[in-house]
């Protein structure tokens, strides 16, 4: 499946012929390269090397195409495209915020699907039909950075991982190096062979759903902070800020957005990282239900070894503790009118949508969509959900809050031909964690500040472009419709459009070693 193209839309001074802050004339000389002799492959590669050189300097925004859906009755799940090797191949991969490590299937490979039910062209790395791949041994540095993370350990001299997810599944296999080729916006070009070269994981082995071939991709594409994620390697190389960003779409189509750097979007509001964490936690610290605090112990919202609020990408609904899910269904069900039916087909809390009624009901007792008799005629009445259910907020550190209307904790389903919206809040029996998933975080931008160790988010409409913000030795790129210039120093920013392709695996957070989660 081929991405969209994207829109890029900068001012900002550029070498050959451009005017100065007053106006003045700038001129540079240019001399062409000499290349006799060399073949085209040769100068390709040099091509690559010196765009990667390009980004360093001028620290560019690295994105990456965005696929799927949050509905788990279709797709659940968003996945992306990265083109590893040379000659480069390109593989699909979920896109998950809940562990640190890029992986994809290699050759051979026990239990590696060889076909998906998201019509996707599988394949599979070969470390020897790559020119640039190499080894990772036990005494690199990298792998000795990611045995301190729990993300690598050394069998055989080879530096090898062992990943178990909460769903049950899990995957082996060991670590190499090649070339990770991505498309960068640099100002307002599109430099779309630009390289670098990063460590990641070679699978062999795949157990539990990571074998089934229904909804199946390549691998998985780690998003957290470890210094064995392609983020901070990137970031280390000097090719990408320490941030990056998604928007995923939570319409029919599905897509959004996905970039390394920070989107902006003046409604954005932060809270802070909890410290030493191994995942994206932050510090829940109330709920409301149409602006009503439930009462619940703030002992529930603390952060240890067995409880937390995790924001997690790889997680298709949400969780919640006992403690937290029980007051809020019975807010829930305390603001719905009397007319709206409940039901728990499959063990889910879900409540009936359509019903009967008189025009003496009031209507605010009316449910999302009615069938109407009157007399000899029959017709459907729609009205909007948020008529009918609460609104919930989440209330966090820093006085940031998240809040979700009925579309953002309900999943729609049919059963019978009847029409459900089922919780899409799920209770989290036996543990103490908060898990955000795609379910809340869809339709909003959601901001990764590594630097500066907090998470931002922003209701917003993920089929519209965005502006992006870079910085590299204090050079700040912002909105290119309103160039900005002080002294010396050029701002830019890049408008990025969505892609928008098709709606395409519950995955959850990645544990190494045994967890509270398995």
């Amino acid at each position: 499946m081929l991405p969209a193209a994207i829109w890029v839309v900068a001012a900002f001074l550029f070498p050959v012929v451009g005017v100065g802050i007053g106006g003045e004339s700038l001129t540079w000389n240019l001399e062409r390269g000499r290349h006799h002799g060399m073949e085209l492959n040769q100068l390709k590669d040099m091509d690559r090397v010196r765009h990667g050189r390009f980004l360093q300097q001028s620290a560019g925004v690295v994105e990456f195409p965005v696929s799927g859906s949050y509905d788990p009755y279709t797709v659940g799940l968003y996945y992306t495209t990265v083109n590893l090797g040379n000659p480069p191949r390109q593989f699909y991969v979920q896109i998950d915020t809940g562990s640190d490590v890029l992986w994809v299937n290699c050759v051979p490979c026990s239990g590696c699907p060889r076909s998906s039910g998201l019509r996707l062209q599988l394949e599979l790395y070969d470390p020897s039909s790559s020119s640039t791949s190499g080894s990772i041994s036990c005494n690199d540095p990298r792998c000795l950075a990611g045995v301190q993370s729990t993300d690598a350990i050394c069998d055989q001299g080879r530096c090898s991982y062992v990943f178990r997810y909460g769903d049950g599944s899990g995957t082996s296999g060991y670590y190499v190096s090649d070339i990770l080729n991505f498309n960068t916006v640099v100002g307002n070009s599109l430099i779309s062979n630009s390289s670098a070269s990063v460590v990641f994981g070679c699978s062999t082995v795949e157990t539990g759903d990571l074998t089934k071939s229904d909804r199946a991709v390549d691998g998985i594409f780690g998003f957290g902070q470890a210094r064995l994620s392609v983020i901070s390697q990137l970031t280390s190389q000097g090719i990408t800020p320490r941030a990056f960003s998604h928007c995923l779409s939570g319409q029919s189509s599905g897509g959004g957005i996905l970039v390394l750097g920070e989107i902006l979007e003046p409604n954005i509001v932060f809270t802070p990282l909890v410290p030493s964490q191994p995942h994206y936690n932050v510090a829940l610290e109330g709920v409301s239900v149409n602006g009503q605090m439930l009462s619940i112990e703030s002992s529930v919202f603390a952060t240890s070894q067995n409880q937390g609020t995790i924001i997690d990408s790889g997680t298709t609904l949400a969780y919640l503790p006992q403690q937290i899910f029980a007051p809020l269904f019975s807010a829930i069900m305390g603001n719905l009118p009397g007319s709206v039916q409940t039901s728990s087909p499959n063990g889910n809390q879900c409540f009936l949508t359509t019903s009967r009624f008189s025009f003496s009901d009031p209507i605010s007792s009316l449910p999302f969509y009615l069938h109407v008799e009157i007399e000899h005629f029959s017709f459907i009445l729609y009205c909007s959900l948020s008529d009918i259910f609460p609104t919930i907020t989440f209330h966090f550190a820093g006085g940031a809050t998240m809040q979700l209307n009925p579309q953002d904790y309900l999943v729609q389903n049919t059963i019978s031909g009847a029409t459900f919206w089922c919780m899409g809040f799920q209770q989290f029996q036996g543990q103490g964690f908060v898990i955000l998933g795609d379910l809340v975080l869809k339709d909003k931008i959601v901001v990764y500040d590594l630097e500066r160790q907090r998470i931002g988010w922003a209701n917003y409409n993920c089929s519209s472009r965005v502006n992006v913000l870079t910085s590299r030795n204090g050079t700040e790129f912002v909105n290119p419709e309103r160039p900005i210039y002080s002294g010396s120093t050029s701002r830019q920013s890049y408008l990025v459009t969505p892609f928008i392709v098709m709606p395409l695996l519950l995955m959850h957070l990645a544990f190494f070693d045994a967890s509270t989660f398995l």
